[in-house]
């Protein structure tokens, strides 16, 4: 059995989360805070990063080595797929939501509301709040000019582009600060992943403390 280290605020933790439930794959979970971790994840993984994956005995550590460990040992459904030129667009928007929109949007918002809170019951700063909004925005203007071209973001059909990007969107949706009503194209596809049985235990998550904004797991919102 899988067993996933992980916390429900963790953005890569739930990408790795949605690939497996993509994938049918049986899996149980052990929260962890990233602020307050315990020894045995530094015993692990001495970077004290999450999340970590263990199945039976073997360990994968960090985000991208198991997305691709998964795509590597799970093949029968696969979520980068294609010839070259397409599973380079899907890692390019990949690598797109992991790196760029965790560092303008994830860390501005998420980082400022729930890390800070938790890890030294400090107050968001309003001004970094606000530019990880406003470059949300830009992301979300970017993801409908992609739906434009696409049902999807990479492809026609869902890839792992759209897992790392809903992973990342669904944490700060959780926190209530996604301008949906702006962004229609954006909200459909959002509402359409937030529809498939992968997505139904994300829906389930709970940050301790905080509670979900109220239409977080309505389907139709």
């Amino acid at each position: 059995m899988v067993l996933l280290i992980h916390h429900p605020a963790s953005a890569f933790g739930r990408k790795v989360r949605l690939q497996m439930s993509e994938k049918k794959m049986l899996y149980i979970l052990r929260e962890e805070e990233p602020w307050r971790l315990s020894e045995d994840v530094f015993k692990l993984n001495p970077a004290g990063e999450l999340p970590i994956f263990l199945n039976d005995g073997q360990m994968v550590i960090g985000h991208y080595a198991i997305s691709e460990y998964l795509e590597e040992t799970s093949t029968e459904i696969p979520l980068i797929f294609g010839d070259a030129l397409q599973k380079a667009e899907i890692r390019r928007l990949v690598d797109w939501f992991d790196n760029k929109f965790y560092k303008e949007v994830y860390r501005n918002i998420v980082c400022e509301k729930v890390h800070k809170r938790f890890a030294n019951g400090s107050a968001p700063d309003s001004r970094i709040l606000k530019v990880g909004l406003n470059n949300l925005c830009y992301h979300l203007e970017y993801i409908e000019w992609l739906l434009e071209r696409r049902p999807y973001l990479a492809a026609d059909t869902l890839s792992l582009a759209d897992i790392a990007a809903v992973a990342q969107i669904s944490v700060v949706d959780y926190l209530g600060s996604v301008p949906w009503e702006d962004y229609r194209s954006a909200k459909v596809w959002y509402s359409k992943i937030k529809s498939r049985p992968a997505f139904k235990d994300i829906l389930k998550d709970n940050i301790k403390g905080i509670l979900p904004a109220k239409h977080y797991a309505n389907l139709d919102f």
